[in-house]
């Protein structure tokens, strides 16, 4: 699915609306954001904690240098910027929040992991930024993420401030 965001506002919009889709999930979905500096992943990130219960409460940061940054919201959120990892190395906190449940996972950078790290249930997030805004390829891996995504898109579709492009 490629949804079209023509500006900051709507970037905006998508954010809040996957956040509110992902936390209604009784099984979390980890989200693994890729693209180019400045494209917006901070950005989605941020706007997508912001429509979870409590998240009006966070301050929402990339991660940078800490590695992850924890925030206390319904669902509780592990943000990972990966950015700095040696190109095949993994943070085995990483690893351990993949291997639960209880927080949704978004990480920033995901092109630096190694395929290993990469469960095998997620959602892939790639935005690219062209002449009219940007664009937001989200990508299911696994039975669950294609079933979010079936269930998502009506949504999405809904939504007035985007549209899909199904190249």
């Amino acid at each position: 699915m490629v949804i079209l965001l023509p500006d900051l506002a709507a970037t905006c919009r998508l954010g809040h609306a996957l956040g509110n889709l992902l936390a209604k999930r009784s099984r979390l979905l980890p989200v693994f954001f890729y693209g180019e500096l400045g494209s917006g992943k901070t950005t989605l990130i941020c706007a997508m904690v912001a429509a979870l219960p409590g998240g009006e409460d966070a301050e929402t940061s990339s991660p940078s240098f800490t590695l992850c940054n924890m925030y206390a919201t319904s669902p509780p959120v592990a943000h990972f910027d990966v950015y700095r990892q040696e190109d095949g190395s993994v943070d085995e906190s990483l690893l351990d929040f993949l291997d639960g449940e209880r927080h949704l996972v978004l990480v920033e950078w995901a092109e630096r992991l190694p395929e290993y790290a990469l469960p095998p249930e997620r959602l892939a997030c790639e935005i690219m930024t062209d002449r009219v805004g940007r664009r937001v390829r989200l990508t299911a891996y696994g039975q669950d993420a294609v079933n979010f995504l079936e269930e998502a898109e009506p949504a999405l579709c809904s939504h007035t401030v985007f549209s899909l492009d199904n190249p």
